[in-house]
């Protein structure tokens, strides 16, 4: 079993931390090239909910103290890196005093299961295509009916998740409309509960998965046609090795690999593809947070939202560098 070098799990973890340090480092610079001041949003909910907000300059410094953006920018960063670091994202304006933290923690584990159920079903079922697509024994059946299925690719996921709306909960009511969990239902790990997440969860899953199982399906494609002329494969073919052995061990297996790469960098990209879908579902994860920050110009939220995002990514590619020395022996970690 491959070992991990100690200098080598150093030096990623060092490229982990730099890369997570300045992407928060972005996301506390862009939100401050906005005119808009946080503290007087918040204020302003104050007022349009009391009608008039008495010592409003008092209570503005104070919103400005809270936020952390009433010193020295210098002092601004440095207070920000260290909340960050501990997972404190301010208060919500939108939700004025909520922590963003606790908006986050609500709303994490929603999208987490929603965003691994559909992308490990499309990273199954497309990789599995695009093989067949180029293996001689597929049927001809099977070579014609997957590239027609391709044109699901084309449409973006709210207009494939409204579709399957207005068929299979409108039309025929099979699931509901919109969503996470039945409100009959009480939250917990019973077996009541997790049906109904799964009945709820399954109408989104499924409209991300219909538009982007294409994009693994064509990638392994190309990665086949690749595969399927090196001297490996004829002499397994030669020896009179089962197909379906072939197939798997010496061209599925030796192809996979540049795909398990991009199953960690889709994450952050399958988030934010997830936004108008659980929005349209009334799903309450990071996607519909996010969507709600934006439209109130809720910038602590959309600071904490998108460095969590990263942060996922980022954890993602570095367990997946990791992992590829026991995923294709011929990889080694002294000689990356």
């Amino acid at each position: 079993m491959p070992v991990i070098p100690a200098a080598y799990l150093k030096n990623r973890l060092i490229t982990l931390v730099l890369t997570v340090l300045i992407a928060a480092t972005l996301i506390w610079i862009i939100p401050r090239l906005s005119p808009v001041d946080p503290a007087e949003i918040a204020l302003g909910r104050m007022a349009s909910g009391a009608g008039t907000v008495a010592n409003s300059d008092e209570i503005l410094a104070q919103l400005r103290a809270s936020m952390g953006i009433d010193g020295p920018l210098i002092w601004q960063y440095l207070s920000y890196i260290g909340n960050v670091l501990r997972f404190d994202f301010g208060l919500s304006t939108a939700s004025f005093p909520t922590p963003v933290s606790s908006l986050i923690a609500a709303a994490l584990p929603w999208t987490l299961g929603l965003m691994i159920l559909s992308l490990v079903i499309t990273f199954l079922i497309g990789n599995l295509l695009g093989a067949l697509m180029v293996w001689d024994r597929s049927p001809k059946l099977v070579r014609v009916a997957i590239p027609a299925a391709m044109v699901f690719t084309s449409i973006p996921p709210i207009l494939s998740g409204l579709l399957l709306m207005w068929v299979f909960a409108a039309k025929l009511r099979w699931f509901p409309l919109t969503g996470a969990y039945g409100l009959t239902v009480e939250p917990g790990w019973s077996l009541d509960f997790i049906l109904s997440v799964l009945h709820h969860g399954f109408l989104p899953a499924l409209s991300i998965v219909i538009v982007t199982f294409g994009f693994w399906a064509l990638g392994m494609r190309g990665l086949m046609i690749t595969v399927q002329g090196e001297d490996y494969v004829k002499l397994a073919e030669a020896k009179g090795l089962r197909p379906r052995y072939v197939l798997y061990r010496y061209m599925i297996r030796n192809a996979i690999l540049p795909q398990i790469t991009a199953f960690a960098l889709k994450i952050g990209l399958l988030v934010a593809g997830q936004v108008l879908v659980e929005r349209i579902f009334a799903y309450n994860g990071m996607g519909k947070l996010l969507y709600d920050a934006i439209l109130n110009q809720d910038f602590p939220v959309i600071q904490g939202v998108s460095f969590v995002i990263i942060l996922m990514t980022a954890i993602s590619v570095f367990l997946v560098d990791l992992l590829y020395p026991f995923i294709d022996p011929r990889i080694r970690h002294d000689s990356a």
